[in-house]
């Protein structure tokens, strides 16, 4: 993936256009993992632009994005392939006076062969990037199934052989650091923690997805959601939710950022009841008189 990108400007530049602002560490990180051909381990909250991110080199480099959204129980058959038990049982049936031995070297061909996200991906001749979205929420197996995928480009099917890459993908990984990942595995990445935006990366970003929002908006907007993030809250406000208030104020055709309409739309940010209560004290949306509101 080196030649996309041949330099962390370029990378800033082009991720821009794809509509997705990234910091000097970000461009900097996706900029060796293509020049270093190394997976990018993401670790970070829920909500700051990791998958976003995967999304935007795939955009940014014309290249198909493979994803393997992890889960817990996900295994082998899920992730890297398994064979078409039910078009295997029919052949063996059509050919069963040919003998096993003869019939086995039919059924274990590329003819049944199902290919998941990982074998997808090894396999895509063109330009690839294999997001695997959310690594800590699968079981500690999975990893182990990963290592030889992260390390050398490859997938091992015994009935076939090794399945080596002809073109390596950018492989993202993204952990919400929910549980630590093996040592075995992050020694084949390298590595990059993203946290919530700065303020003003934040407010740019928002300008950049909703340009119709009222500028003297953006500001007090992002004040907001900083201190809403600094409240003990079960799920902070995510980029995406962000994003999503600022389209919100703009259906509303909102001028000011009053009490009123921050305690009217918090359902945008804010996904729990338990949450909407600390929000509404913490940031002292009290009921007012709407009449107060617009005179501020």
């Amino acid at each position: 993936m080196s030649k996309f990108f041949g330099s962390v400007d370029e990378v800033t530049r082009r991720l821009t256009g794809a509509g997705y602002l990234p910091s000097t560490d970000i461009a900097t990180a996706v900029f060796l993992a293509g020049h270093l051909g190394k997976p990018l381990l993401i670790e970070g909250p829920a909500g700051v632009g990791k998958t976003e991110l995967a999304k935007a080199v795939a955009a940014a480099t014309s290249a198909e994005l493979v994803r393997l959204q992890c889960y817990e129980g996900i295994d082998e058959a899920r992730a890297l392939y398994e064979w078409n038990h039910a078009k295997q049982l029919l052949r063996i049936t059509a050919t069963e006076n040919e003998g096993w031995d003869r019939t086995r070297d039919h059924v274990f061909t590329e003819e049944f062969l199902l290919a998941r996200p990982l074998l997808a991906a090894i396999r895509n001749t063109g330009p690839t990037v294999l997001l695997i979205d959310e690594l800590d929420k699968a079981d500690i197996e999975l990893e182990g199934l990963l290592l030889e995928v992260l390390g050398d480009f490859q997938v091992s099917i015994p009935e076939l052989g090794t399945i080596t890459a002809i073109r390596k993908p950018f492989v993202i990984v993204t952990s919400n650091a929910n549980r630590d990942l093996s040592e075995a595995l992050k020694r084949r990445c390298l590595y990059l923690h993203i946290d919530y935006p700065t303020a003003e990366l934040e407010k740019a970003i928002v300008r950049l997805k909703v340009p119709e929002l009222d500028a003297e908006l953006a500001e007090p907007m992002v004040q907001v959601v900083s201190a809403l993030r600094q409240l003990p809250l079960r799920k902070s406000p995510s980029i995406a939710e962000t994003v999503d208030w600022a389209k919100t104020l703009v259906a509303l055709r909102a001028r000011k950022l009053t009490s009123t309409v921050v305690r009217s739309t918090l359902g945008v940010l804010l996904k729990h009841q338990s949450d909407h209560r600390i929000a509404t004290e913490g940031l002292a949306l009290l009921d007012t008189d709407p009449a107060e509101d617009r005179a501020k």
